[in-house]
């Protein structure tokens, strides 16, 4: 089983969907009116803090156009745990059907937890404070965002990113007054998705008839009273023979729009009847 070649890319989905959350923040300075004088965009880039203060350390002087500027927030994975709490059957798998009418099927996703790390880096505390009450309302303590876990078979879920800590600043600033201050800020969470196996073709048939039987009785040797019978009604005229009617129902495909025959047969005296007179079989 192991070695059959697969990528959903559910992983690298889910790095994207944390990131474009804080794509968007800004930091305003306003003039004593209350007016916005400027607004600037927090540059957001994926890797660990490290490699950022060590580019700022080594070009402290931000006037300079190829050292970093701040603010700025970075992010990264630090961790990929399983979540028992969300562990599901084993065994039990869902089908679907491809673009190509292939019936495919694979087993229930398996809980995954993603570890996160936002790191927030400013040169001022009101700068990192603007930013920091961007992101904590939206957090009690989850946010959903949805991703499309794998595209072929239109599998979507939402993942809840969970907020886990706000960790003090570290703020160990003893240069001089010449020398850059950094204040750094590190939230850390947790993205609880889903990882998928790879797609099989299934050998199971299509499912095109389905039909139950109600008893009134529920005695071992209780005899059926009403079996309802439901199988897929064409909507279109799939021979081209001028009428939709009853042969073209076997043409219908996996994917099409179809409406539904319904039939209900009682054994007493051995009547069918319509879905419209339920009411008379006292059901």
């Amino acid at each position: 089983m192991l070695g059959t070649y697969f990528y959903h890319g559910i992983i690298r989905k889910t790095i994207i969907g944390f990131g474009t959350l804080f794509n968007k923040i800004e930091i305003r300075k306003t003039d004593s009116s209350g007016n916005a004088v400027s607004v600037l965009e927090v540059p957001l880039a994926y890797g660990p803090v490290q490699k950022f203060l060590a580019r700022i350390q080594q070009q402290p002087d931000l006037t300079k156009k190829s050292t970093l500027t701040l603010p700025r927030m970075s992010f990264e994975m630090k961790g990929l745990q399983y979540d028992p709490s969300r562990k599901g059957s084993v065994t039990q798998t869902f089908k679907t059907v491809t673009d190509t009418s292939r019936l495919q099927k694979v087993y229930l996703p398996v809980p995954y937890n993603i570890s996160f790390q936002l790191s927030i880096m400013s040169k001022t505390q009101e700068d990192v404070l603007q930013i920091i009450e961007q992101i904590l309302p939206f957090f009690q303590p989850a946010f959903n965002i949805s991703i499309d876990l794998v595209e072929t078979i239109g599998e979507k879920r939402d993942v809840p990113i969970i907020l886990e800590s706000v960790n003090p600043p570290d703020d160990n600033y003893e240069g001089g007054f010449d020398e850059t201050r950094i204040i750094i800020y590190t939230l850390n969470f947790v993205a609880k998705t889903s990882l998928v196996g790879p797609l099989v073709d299934s050998t199971d048939k299509l499912i095109k008839k389905v039909q139950v039987d109600y008893y009134s009785n529920t005695s071992t040797n209780a005899k059926r009273e009403v079996r309802y019978t439901a199988t897929p009604k064409a909507l279109q005229d799939y021979n081209q023979d001028g009428v939709i009617n009853a042969a073209d129902d076997p043409l219908i495909e996996p994917g099409d729009d179809f409406g539904f025959n319904e039939t209900n047969s009682f054994f007493q005296d051995f009547k069918t009847y319509s879905p419209s007179q339920h009411t008379d079989l006292n059901l």
